[in-house]
């Protein structure tokens, strides 16, 4: 028991640590540093920064952005070498072009279509509700009919 423990605590504390120990200098260039590794994606996971994955090319990347800092390039420098040598794709939050409309617009049309879809339906059940409720009114007067013809035709 105790050994599977001691296992489970190395893992825990392995998963832990920091994906990144870089340190600039300048705070300004650290500010910069962190904030340019949280708006760049890691192209291996594509739904993790590059700040957040432990990839190997997200390790490249974050060196690479630590390379560049240090040469004294700026965070729009840095980007557009990133989005020169990786297109849009490598930006967390890509911006809004023709490019990339459809990443922006495609939420809103899917939402959109499905709150109609609901619409219809609950439209539809509403109607053959009422219809199923008119179908009971017609058979209770036909009930009714048909006591009344046998009640006269019990009588005679």
């Amino acid at each position: 028991m105790k050994p599977l423990l001691l296992v489970f605590l190395l893992m825990i504390s392995i998963s832990s640590h920091a994906v990144d120990s870089r340190q600039l200098s300048d705070p300004k260039q650290q500010e910069s540093y962190e904030t340019l590794t949280k708006e760049l994606r890691c192209l291996v996971c594509q739904n993790q920064t590059i700040a957040d994955s432990n990839a190997e090319l997200a390790g490249d990347l974050r060196r690479q952005v630590y390379e560049m800092l240090e040469q004294g390039k700026s965070e729009q420098d840095i980007i557009r070498f990133m989005t020169d040598r990786y297109g849009d794709f490598v930006l967390y939050k890509p911006p809004f072009e023709g490019k990339t409309s459809l990443l922006w617009i495609a939420p809103v049309v899917f939402l959109f279509m499905g709150l109609m879809m609901v619409f219809f339906v609950i439209r539809r059940k509403r109607a053959n509700a009422k219809v199923h409720v008119d179908a009971l009114e017609i058979n209770t007067e036909k009930q009714k009919k048909v006591r009344s013809l046998l009640e006269k035709g019990e009588l005679s």
